[in-house]
């Protein structure tokens, strides 16, 4: 039960991944956009929007599962993505329209306001995914058989014989 578990764990630990990836592969483009009309910054709000829905179940599965499968420390960084991204989505968002607004009404810092908080949304993706990525490095030493960890230097965690 324990293996299947773990192998439960991996694929919402991969579903994370590739979520958090596909979404900043997304947003870094919509960069090009000038974000000076409000159907731009619709869009991305939209999009963003769907990010941290997307994000908040993906990390929710993924820190059920490692705690189902005995990993708590790697359940509350999984369960602190999840309410990252419900954090975020609860600032970033109202911000987004408030500035949709003014870009509406052609205030003219509203524009260079929205491209910031873009980027700042992004940085903060990326930031996630370097974390799921180290996590998974960390995860990967870990359980290396004694042989192999040798060679790394790692200290292996107990591997069940097969």
């Amino acid at each position: 039960m324990t293996d299947l578990m773990n192998a439960i764990a991996l694929g919402a630990t991969v579903a994370l991944l590739v979520t958090t990836a596909y979404f900043i592969m997304g947003s870094v483009p919509l960069l090009v956009l000038k974000h000076d009309t409000p159907i731009d910054a619709r869009f991305v709000r939209a999009f963003f929007n769907v990010y941290y829905r997307a994000a908040f179940v993906s990390a929710g599965v993924t820190a059920a599962s490692f705690a189902l499968a005995g990993h708590e420390a790697i359940a509350a960084g999984a369960a602190a993505l999840a309410f990252i991204a419900v954090g975020l989505r609860r600032r970033i968002l109202p911000k987004m329209d408030s500035l949709g607004t003014q870009i509406q009404s052609a205030d003219v810092e509203a524009i260079p306001g929205f491209r910031r908080l873009h980027v700042i949304a992004i940085l903060v993706n990326i930031a996630q995914l370097v974390a799921i990525v180290g996590c998974l490095i960390g995860m990967s030493r870990a359980q290396m058989h004694p042989a192999t960890a040798a060679l790394h230097d790692v200290q292996p965690m107990a591997v069940a014989a097969v």
